[in-house]
Parts: structure tokens; C-alpha cells; sequence
């Protein structure tokens, strides 16, 4: 048997637990932290292979086992491990306060309503996508994932919570500071958890699902749900397969270039990506910004003229929506295939613009399909009756990024 023990927020195991173990497994801290019955083996955690290798030694001369580990192992913890190793029927699972709800209960706020993410031993980007897209979030830390990194990312509306060494009477502390401040500061290894917070939602709506918000009930919405000019904005036909195609999803970036209403931009964010919307018309970033808070979502909006305005963004998208460009599309077009590390929708009404912007995607290395939209929707006539009224017809045009010989299935 192979007791796995949640320490909480720094309390130690109980000695009975450890009664009787031929070995003890856990982080220096934790092993520090108790007294191992006189003759157990202990092993420090580093590289989780050899540990495992060790633990499948004593479970195979059926000796019992302790696993030390942080708050409540089978939250983004070692059971996942064992469990797949050794079968959870193998497993007496004893956990403790997650450093996620500790950190919550410091600062007096509900978390089921909270997204968790972990940066430990991930790329942070997934991490910092999650907080620029969401107004309650929990990141658990690792080594270039801390709270610097992550205020160096997001910008000033959010306020980072900074949880270290929690449990600990005489080293805890629980600090917010802004982004800026955070990326200043040298952080050490005691950071237990870091919560990025939109504080005037942070106490969110009462929930009945927690975690990850649920996807919108409906997506494509009609034109009429967002204020647009002159009818200037995707319609839903394009808009449904552009998302589609888009693949929008929380932990990713998308870029919508020549935003308008920002319709496909709002769109992507009720999905849950984080999403920056790039537009050159004064009036058209004020619609981006009043369409996104009419949604509850945040977007980015960044005023300019793409391509120039696409340099000064510092983070890859994992996809671009282009519904401008005008005689610059196949510039724009190219700037974007060079940046996005996934997919490119293009959406063009003129015919003579549709071969250059196919080009630019597959010079750029994406495999390139598309599809010619005609639609006709029903309109009422006098008499009780119903017409077909065509909209204009509209290509769109999308690029799948094609993985080179050497890269994984998982890149």
C-alpha cells in the first residue's frame, strides 16, 4: 500500500501515519519536517522517474510506503503519477488544504467560481492567457513561472495576489501588488500560489458549475447583438465557420485584425481565449471596447494600422482573424502567418484579392483550403409571406500551420 499525505499549508504528518513505512518519499521540506520510523529509506524528490522506480521496489516486496507531498495531492499533484503507475487501488490518498484554497481564505473570497492553472513545469504562456482572459484565476507557480514572469505579461488591470510559504506562523505572507510591481521584484522559492484579479468581479455570480466558465450557449450571434456601422461587421454565416476554423479556447491568444465591431474578436472571448482586437478607425476601437463590456468580456484593443501596428505586439498569437486590409492584404496576411503558431482565417469580398492572401499563407508554410459563403435568409414580404434575401458573398480563406518533419504531434 502506498499512503500518499497532503501536508495542508505547512502542517507536518502525523507520526502514526508513518508508522511502520520501510520508505518515505517527499521534497527536502517535507522530509525535514518529520521523523521517519528508525531504519525507513527516505528518498528526495527530484526527477520523478527514479522515485517511481524506487516506490515499484517496496510495493513489489509488498512493504508500505509514505508519500509526503504539498496541500491535496490529487490537485495538480503526485496521485496522478502513482495512480498510473500503480493502479489507484494501490493508494490510500490523506489530503490536505490545497494551497489554492488557502490562498483564497486569506483574502476572504469564494473560489469555486475560480480558474486554476499550472505553470509548474508548463509553458507560462497557456497561464498568462488564462488571466488576461478571465477575472478570476489561480496560478500555480514553477521555476520562470512565477510572479514575475507573469506581471511582465499582463497589463495594469489586473492586481496579482502573491501567496508564499503559507501555513508557516513565522515566513507566510500574502501580498497584492500590480503587475509592474510583481515583475520588479525577485521572488524567491517560497511562492505557493499566485491569484490574478479583476477586483471589481472578483466575487463573482453564484455558480453551479465550478472551474472553467461553461462555453456560451449560443455563438454566431446576430448582427443586431453588437453595435456595428453601416452594416460593417462579419456576418454570422462567415462569422460561425471562421470560429470554427479559429478553434478559439481558454489559454489562447487570438489576434482579430481590422477588428470593426470587434464582433469575431467578442466572439473568441466569450469561448474563453484571450483575445487582442488591432483597428485603425477612432469610432471602430470605442465600438470594440463598448461591444466587449455589453458581452462581460475582455478584449484588448489596440489602435493602428496593420501590418505596422502587428511589430509592437509582443506575445505570437495561436490564431489571426484578418477581416481587413484592404490594397495591404496580402502584407497584413504575411505578418500574420509569420507570428501565429496555429491557424490564419482570412475573410475577403473581393474576388482579386483572394489569390495574393492565398499565396501569402502557403509562401508562409500554411496549408491553405477555402470556401465561398452565399447565403439567403429568410425576409417577410407583404401578404403574409416569404422572400430569400441573398448577402453578399464573402471567401474565406484559412491556413493551418503544417508541422516541420522533426516537430511532435504535440507541437
Amino acid at each position: 500500500m502506498i499512503t500518499v499525505v497532503g501536508t495542508g499549508t505547512g502542517a507536518p504528518a502525523a507520526d502514526d501515519v508513518l508508522a511502520g513505512a520501510a520508505l518515505v518519499v517527499g521534497g527536502r521540506r517535507h522530509l525535514d519536517a518529520v521523523r521517519p520510523p528508525r531504519g525507513a529509506e527516505r528518498i528526495v524528490l527530484g526527477p520523478l522517474a527514479p522515485a517511481l522506480d524506487a516506490i515499484a521496489e517496496y510495493v513489489g516486496k509488498e512493504l508500505p510506503v509514505v508519500v509526503l507531498a504539498s496541500g491535496d495531492p490529487g490537485f495538480f499533484g503526485i496521485v496522478r503519477a502513482l495512480a498510473e503507475r500503480f493502479g489507484a487501488g494501490l493508494l490510500d490518498v490523506r489530503p490536505g488544504v490545497s494551497s489554492v484554497a488557502t490562498a483564497f481564505a486569506r483574502i476572504g473570497l469564494p473560489w469555486d467560481d475560480a480558474v486554476v492553472v499550472s505553470a509548474h513545469g508548463r509553458d507560462p504562456r497557456t497561464a498568462v492567457n488564462v488571466c488576461r482572459a478571465h477575472p478570476k484565476v489561480a496560478v500555480l507557480t514553477g521555476p520562470g513561472a512565477g510572479p514575475a514572469e507573469l506581471g511582465a505579461a499582463l497589463d495594469g488591470d489586473r492586481v496579482l495576489v502573491v501567496a508564499s510559504a503559507l501555513g508557516d506562523p513565522e515566513r507566510e505572507r500574502v501580498e497584492r501588488v500590480t503587475p509592474a510591481e510583481a515583475a520588479a521584484r525577485d521572488w524567491g522559492t517560497a511562492v505557493n500560489v499566485v491569484l490574478c484579479l479583476d477586483e471589481a468581479r472578483a466575487l463573482g455570480a453564484v455558480r453551479t458549475v465550478a472551474g472553467v466558465p461553461s462555453g456560451p450557449a449560443r455563438w454566431a450571434l446576430d448582427e443586431d447583438e453588437f453595435a456595428h456601422r453601416d452594416s460593417m461587421i462579419t456576418k454570422f454565416e462567415v462569422r460561425a465557420l471562421a470560429l470554427a476554423r479559429l478553434g478559439p479556447r481558454p489559454g489562447d491568444l487570438v489576434w482579430d485584425v481590422g477588428a470593426g465591431s470587434g464582433s469575431v474578436a467578442v466572439e473568441c472571448a466569450r469561448l474563453g481565449a484571450a483575445v487582442v482586437a488591432i483597428e485603425k478607425a477612432p469610432d471602430g476601437v470605442q465600438r470594440v471596447h463598448d461591444n466587449a463590456r455589453a458581452h462581460g468580456v475582455d478584449v484588448r484593443v489596440v489602435h493602428g494600422t496593420a501590418p505596422q501596428t502587428l511589430s509592437g505586439l509582443a506575445d505570437d498569437p495561436d490564431a489571426v482573424f484578418v477581416g481587413g486590409g484592404g490594397r495591404e492584404l496580402p502584407a497584413v496576411v504575411t505578418a500574420c502567418a509569420r507570428r501565429a503558431r496555429r491557424t490564419v482565417v482570412v475573410a475577403v469580398a473581393a474576388l482579386d484579392r483572394v489569390p495574393a492572401a492565398r499565396e501569402a499563407l502557403t509562401a508562409a508554410g500554411f496549408g491553405c483550403a477555402g470556401v465561398l459563403l452565399q447565403s439567403s435568409r429568410l425576409a417577410p414580404l407583404p401578404g403574409d409571406v416569404t422572400r430569400l434575401a441573398a448577402t453578399n458573398p464573402v471567401f474565406l480563406l484559412w491556413g493551418v500551420r503544417t508541422p516541420l518533419p522533426s516537430e511532435g504531434v504535440a507541437q
